[in-house]
C-alpha cells in the first residue's frame, strides 16, 4: 500500500515502496509503515504487510521507545527556554535528593552523567512500572557507573530524572505536560503515552520458525519519559518537520538547530562511523550524509526518525516486532533515496534590498597570518568565513545589532568578530576572539600579536635563512 504524491517521480515512490517492502520481508515484520517528508510536508507514505487484518496506514499507532527521549529534551529547552533552568545547573538544585550531586540537566541531556544505561532488575522494558514507584527505585543504589562529564554512557535513568525535573518544575505530570506543550500546538493528536485504536499489537518472531509471540505492553511509570510513547508516521512525520526548522510555539528555529550540535562524541568505534548526540538528538554520518533523530526499541516495536537538514529530508520507519528489520538502516535508506534521485533544487538567488557600505568595506580577503580567508556577505544578512582554498576554520555568523557578529558553528561558533578601526575611521583589521585578520599577510600597519619584523618580507639571499 502507498499513498500516491505528485511531488515525487514515479520511479522515486517505486523505490521507496522497494525498500521498504525487502526490509519487512527479510526482516519478517508483522507490518512495517513509513513516511518521507520533504519541503516541509509529507510527500510519501508506505505499508507493507498487516495490523488486525489490514494493511496499516500512516495513522496506525506504534510504540515509539526511545524517540520519546527527543519529545522530553524538547520540554526541558522550553524550560532553558523560559529562564526557569540553565543547562549548567545541577540537578539537585531543582530535585533536591537525587543523589546526584553535580550532574548537570546539560549532560542528562546528552547522556555524559555517567549513570548506569538501565535501572535495577528486572528489566524495566518488560516489567510494570509499579515496581519502580519512585525515581529513587530507578536510580538504585549505584547509580554511576562512570566518572561525570568524562565520557559518553547512554543512559536511560537519566531521561527519567529529566522527566521529573519537567514535573517539578511545571508541577503536573510529564504526559500532561507534553500534550498541553508539544503535541497539542504541532497538531500532533495521535501520540500518546497509552494506545490508542488503531494501534499495531507487539510481536517476538521466532529466530528459526516463522511464528509469533506476543510481548508484553508495560506503562513504564516513572521511565515514561524515557519511553513510553506511541505515534504514528504521520505525527512522526509533521514532529520531523518542527526539528528542522522549529515553531515559534513550541521552539524557536535557533534552540532546535541547537539541538542538533554534538554535544559529546561516542566512542572510538562510534567516531570512526561519525555518530554522536546533542541534546536529545542522535546524530550519524550514513554514506556521507548527516542524519538527526533518534532512533527506539521496546520488546515488540522498533522505530527510526531520521532528518537531513541539508537535504531537507526527513524519513519515519515503524515496525512492530523486537527483531529483524533495522528501522534505522530503511531511515537512512529512504533519505538517500530521495536526496539523489530528486536533489533539492535551491532556493532562487536574490540580492540584498539595501547594502551597508560598512560592511560591504569588509568583504573580500582576509590573512590570518599567512593563511587566505574570504569574508563574503550573504543576502540574509549574515556573514560567513571561510579558507579561500582547502579545508580549514569556518563559520557563519549573525549580526549582533551593535557592528560585531557572534559565530554559529565549528570552531569559532559563539566567538565575537568585530572590525577595528583607526582614529580616522578606516580598517585596521578584524578581530575574531583575539585572532588578528589583516588585508596582508602579516600587516605591518595592524597590530599583529608579537609585531612584524621591520625589515619586511625578504628572498633567500637576504638573510632569509
Amino acid at each position: 500500500m502507498t499513498t500516491p504524491h505528485e511531488e515525487l517521480l514515479p520511479q522515486t515512490r517505486r523505490a521507496l515502496l522497494h525498500r521498504i517492502a525487502v526490509g519487512q520481508a527479510e526482516g519478517r515484520a508483522p507490518s512495517l509503515v513509513a513516511a518521507v517528508v520533504r519541503g516541509g510536508r509529507t510527500v510519501w507514505t508506505g505499508a507493507r504487510g498487516s495490523v488486525d487484518g489490514a494493511v496499516p496506514d500512516e495513522n496506525v499507532q506504534f510504540r515509539i521507545g526511545s524517540i520519546s527521549k527527543t519529545f522530553t529534551a524538547v520540554l526541558v529547552l522550553r524550560l532553558r527556554d523560559e529562564g526557569l533552568v540553565d543547562l549548567g545547573d545541577p540537578v539537585e538544585k531543582h530535585l533536591p535528593g537525587t543523589g546526584l550531586g553535580e550532574v548537570t540537566v546539560a549532560q542528562l541531556l546528552a547522556h555524559t552523567s555517567g549513570l548506569a544505561a538501565e535501572s535495577p532488575a528486572p528489566w524495566w522494558e518488560r516489567t510494570s512500572g509499579s515496581l519502580r514507584p519512585e525515581l529513587s527505585d530507578v536510580l538504585g543504589e549505584q547509580p554511576f557507573l562512570h566518572p561525570v562529564g568524562r565520557r559518553f554512557h547512554y543512559s536511560n535513568p537519566g531521561y527519567s530524572v529529566l522527566g521529573a525535573l519537567v514535573e517539578k518544575l511545571r508541577g503536573a505530570p510529564w504526559e500532561e505536560v507534553l500534550k498541553r506543550e508539544v503535541l497539542e500546538p504541532l497538531g500532533l493528536d495521535r501520540t500518546s503515552g497509552l494506545p490508542q485504536a488503531p494501534h499495531a499489537g507487539g510481536w517476538a518472531v521466532h529466530p528459526w520458525a516463522d511464528v509469533l509471540l506476543p510481548e508484553p505492553a508495560e506503562d513504564l511509570g516513572v521511565m515514561a519519559s524515557a519511553g513510553q510513547l506511541w505515534s504514528t508516521a504521520a505525527d512522526l512525520a509533521r514532529f520531523a518537520v518542527f526539528l528542522t526548522r522549529g515553531d515559534e510555539r513550541v521552539l524557536s528555529a535557533e534552540t532546535v538547530r541547537e539541538m542538533r550540535v554534538p554535544a559529546t562524541p561516542g566512542e572510538a568505534a562510534d567516531i570512526v562511523d561519525g555518530s554522536s548526540y546533542g541534546l536529545g538528538l542522535q546524530l550519524q554520518r550514513h554514506d556521507g550524509r548527516l542524519l538527526v533523530g533518534h532512533s527506539g526499541s521496546l520488546p515488540g516495536f522498533l522505530a527510526n526518525l531520521s532528518i537531513s537538514v541539508e537535504d531537507d529530508v526527513a524519513a519515519v520507519a515503524l515496525t512492530n516486532c523486537t527483531s529483524g528489520p533495522m528501522p534505522s538502516l530503511i531511515g537512512a535508506d529512504l533519505v538517500r533515496i530521495v536526496a539523489e534521485a530528486e536533489p533539492r533544487i535551491p532556493e532562487p538567488w536574490r540580492p540584498l534590498r539595501e547594502a551597508d557600505p560598512a560592511l560591504l568595506e569588509l568583504v573580500g580577503p582576509w590573512y590570518w597570518g599567512t593563511n587566505g580567508f574570504a569574508l563574503r556577505l550573504s543576502a540574509d544578512g549574515s556573514i560567513s568565513l571561510g579558507p579561500l582554498t582547502g579545508n580549514g576554520r569556518r563559520s557563519r555568523f549573525r549580526p549582533d545589532g551593535d557592528g560585531t557578529w557572534t559565530g554559529l558553528e565549528g570552531y569559532y561558533a559563539g566567538e565575537l568578530l568585530k572590525a577595528v578601526r583607526r582614529p580616522d575611521g578606516s580598517v585596521s583589521h578584524l578581530d575574531l576572539g583575539s585572532f588578528v585578520f589583516t588585508r596582508q599577510p602579516y600587516d605591518e600597519t595592524a597590530p599583529v600579536p608579537g609585531g612584524v619584523d621591520p625589515e619586511g618580507w625578504r628572498g633567500i639571499g637576504q638573510g632569509g635563512l
